[in-house]
């Protein structure tokens, strides 16, 4: 019972929640757990909790069983040291061994680089669904509030060829350089202000190149914290290309991050999907 209230309590400290009603309490954890879920933690040896993940049986649209991913966080002073990642894997070793399905989705903010660094690079996850304010405009939360809810929604499929070379630690990282030499094509262009900060511009939903690239701001909730108007304007801006080139068959399927001129560029990579078959 102790690691579920510590559950509780890393959930308030990872997401700033300060209304008690935002957090999945403990007979939610524990009943979860109990049917079929998955509640579990990165602890230190002191036994303090480091990071959670919590996730529990659902369906796809067609009724096929997959594991729905609900929650996963890292204290904010050990992020991207590997233990976002750890937590996935643990994850996708508990859903293969139950062995009810090969199938974990999990939403997350578009604008959010580091999450797509690992979702989609780290992990091997690719995208074809976005959600318009998925959970409503307010969310409290400190690191959601003040924007619609737009969303992804990552399908890891654990048992691709994709998944098992990020597995084995033998997924290539993608160069921008290399992948507009091949003839990937821009959607958006992008511009730095006087301040640093980044601003969408002028976007073509026309492309219909076999690779795409759209880029996205390297820090969003530094551009929220000092430009609300900018941060909706991204919002805006990005939901416009991704659900237009979805409904046209691309899948995100890639991530780069790398710098330029002294500024970290981030930039989501579109793959042209022919018909209906789905090769990740």
């Amino acid at each position: 019972m102790s690691d579920y209230q510590r559950a509780e309590s890393i959930q308030r400290e990872i997401w700033g929640m300060t209304d008690s009603l935002d957090v999945a309490p403990l007979h939610i954890l524990v009943t979860a757990q109990n049917n079929g879920g998955l509640v579990a933690g990165a602890f230190a040896p002191s036994g303090d909790m480091l990071g959670f993940i919590f996730g529990f049986l659902g369906l796809t649209p067609d009724g096929a069983l997959k594991h729905c991913s609900h929650m996963m966080g890292v204290l904010a002073a050990l992020r991207r040291q590997g233990l976002g990642a750890a937590l996935k894997w643990f994850q996708r070793d508990f859903v293969m061994e139950q062995g009810k399905t090969s199938l974990i989705t999990w939403t997350f903010d578009p604008l959010e680089g580091v999450n797509a660094s690992l979702n989609i690079e780290q992990l091997g996850g690719i995208v074809r669904t976005y959600y318009v304010n998925l959970y409503g405009d307010n969310m409290p939360d400190s690191l959601n509030r003040g924007l619609p809810s737009d969303r992804f929604e990552i399908e890891w499929w654990l048992k691709s060829a994709r998944v098992a070379d990020c597995a084995g630690g033998e997924a290539r990282p993608l160069s921008r350089p290399a992948l507009l030499a091949g003839g990937a094509q821009i959607a958006n262009v992008a511009t730095l202000r006087p301040d640093g900060a980044l601003t969408p511009g002028q976007v073509d939903l026309t492309l219909n190149g076999e690779t795409l690239l759209v880029e996205i701001p390297a820090e969003f909730q530094a551009i929220k914290a000092a430009d609300m108007a900018l941060a909706l304007e991204w919002r805006l801006h990005t939901r416009e290309i991704f659900q237009r080139y979805f409904e046209r068959n691309y899948i995100v399927d890639g991530f780069i991050s790398d710098r330029e001129d002294g500024y970290r560029r981030n930039f989501y990579v579109l793959s042209l999907q022919e018909g209906s078959v789905w090769t990740f």
